[in-house]
């Protein structure tokens, strides 16, 4: 017997659950783009907001930032091999609504994109890391402040206000235990929650366009400012100053020399009346960037000081990863500092896929976040699906921050998140914990 027929309007009568799409969702920013019938603050393309950035400030200044070491293979590499994953989307699935949420450490963040630390930022923009701040707290994304930062710690909590804000440590040498005690209070004081240790710029390295405009930043006093007001390194500068007793002629020599060193009159007038706080900056580069390299004994220096969870960047091996599991580490940062630091290495992401693969790594609770090469929303699905919980953000926002101050990295992070939330909904996910290897196709499948 046949089935009686429905009709069109014994369908329409009957209760269809459905989702409406959430219009608070990161997504939405597209559009509040296309609805205010004007172009946005400045480009949505990544490509684009490099050569607006270039074109904002010096090309010392744009360099330091873009640079990268030697001959850039490794920046090219992180770049290239985003390229090696494809996402495999599945249909029909009920991605209305998304949750871009993730956990790390005991604290829920609203998307799996946090901002990285990087210094100097007043060589980008004059409000600096007090604009990064700001534009962090407003997007809601958590904020990775530098050692190497132009503002306070204190200075950028405040401006942080109730945002969410990590604090990055360049290890002093070991000699300078207390100035390192110094610093982990001060950040814990001021609402800091996790301490990254970088472990990969003890030693700065071989970078042809810092060196061909002989520009280091922290020379010319900027990206000193947490340790020009550290009360430990004041005091030990001090005193390093009272005990100075070589001969006044010794002195005007050394700054004789220093004076000649720009070759011009105006650099020669600019070193004089900075010449404290040149000094001051020297001082402190060698506390902070000594060249003098820790161990993973060293860790355990660390952990006594900082009542809190610690991560380790720069991690780019197995066997690194694995000691870190042994000493009691609370997660990882899979990063090679956006190519800056070793030329010729293994790309960020290639080392994400053998860290994230192994399984002493996935039964140990390490929390693998990743860094280096993240520039769209596609790019942060391939990391989280192979195995990382959350992603850093490094030189996009510097560039939006070069292009519009807080405005400009406002803009650069609602990109990425829209992108990041579009991209999960076409990918057929509902969560970002949905996302993993098998959602990924390599080159070397496709080609089989």
């Amino acid at each position: 017997m046949a089935k009686p027929r429905t009709s069109i309007s014994d369908l329409l009568q009957q209760d269809q659950p459905y989702d409406i799409p959430d219009p608070e969702a990161p997504s939405a920013y597209q559009r509040d783009i296309y609805s205010a019938f004007r172009k946005p603050l400045f480009s949505t393309k990544p490509l684009e907001w490099e050569r607006l950035a270039k074109a904002k400030v010096p090309t010392a200044n744009f360099g330091y930032v873009q640079g990268s070491a030697s001959s850039c293979k490794t920046y090219a590499a992180n770049l290239d091999a985003f390229d090696r994953y494809r996402l495999r989307p599945s249909m029909l699935v009920n991605a209305t609504r998304r949750d871009l949420s993730v956990e790390l450490f005991g604290t829920k963040y609203a998307s799996p994109i946090l901002v990285a630390p990087v210094g100097v930022q007043k060589i980008m923009h004059a409000d600096a890391e007090t604009a990064t701040a700001k534009a962090c707290q407003k997007v809601g994304v958590p904020m990775i402040l530098s050692t190497a930062a132009t503002r306070t710690i204190e200075e950028v909590a405040t401006a942080n206000g109730s945002g969410d804000r990590w604090y990055q440590l360049y290890w002093p040498k070991p000699q300078e235990e207390a100035i390192t005690a110094s610093l982990l209070r001060r950040a814990k004081a001021n609402g800091y929650k996790v301490l990254v240790v970088t472990l990969d710029t003890f030693t700065l390295a071989w970078r042809p366009e810092d060196l061909d405009n002989s520009y280091l930043p922290f020379l010319w006093g900027d990206g000193c400012q947490i340790g020009h007001s550290d009360p430990v390194f004041l005091a030990k500068y001090e005193e390093m100053q009272r005990n100075d007793t070589r001969p006044l002629t010794e002195k005007l020599a050394e700054a004789w020399d220093l004076l000649k060193r720009p070759g011009t009159p105006w650099g020669a007038a600019w070193l004089l009346a900075n010449a404290s706080k040149i000094k001051k900056s020297r001082a402190w580069l060698d506390v902070m960037n000594s060249g003098t390299y820790r161990e993973w004994d060293h860790l355990k220096t660390l952990q006594r000081l900082w009542d809190g969870p610690i991560v380790l960047k720069g991690i780019q091996t197995v066997a690194d990863a694995h000691k870190a599991i042994d000493y009691g580490i609370d997660g990882i940062i899979v990063s090679n500092h956006g190519g800056r630091q070793l030329d010729g290495a293994i790309a960020s992401l290639d080392a994400l896929a053998e860290i994230g693969a192994d399984q002493k790594v996935k039964e140990s609770g390490l929390t693998l976040l990743f860094d280096s090469g993240i520039r769209q929303g596609s790019d942060v699905l391939k990391a989280l699906a192979l195995g990382a919980k959350a992603v850093l953000i490094g030189r996009p926002y510097m560039y939006g921050l070069a292009i519009g101050g807080q405005a400009g990295v406002e803009h650069v992070l609602k990109c990425l998140l829209a992108d990041t939330d579009n991209s999960l909904a076409n990918a057929g996910k509902k969560s970002v914990k949905d996302v993993s290897r098998d959602d990924l196709q390599t080159r070397r499948e496709a080609k089989l």
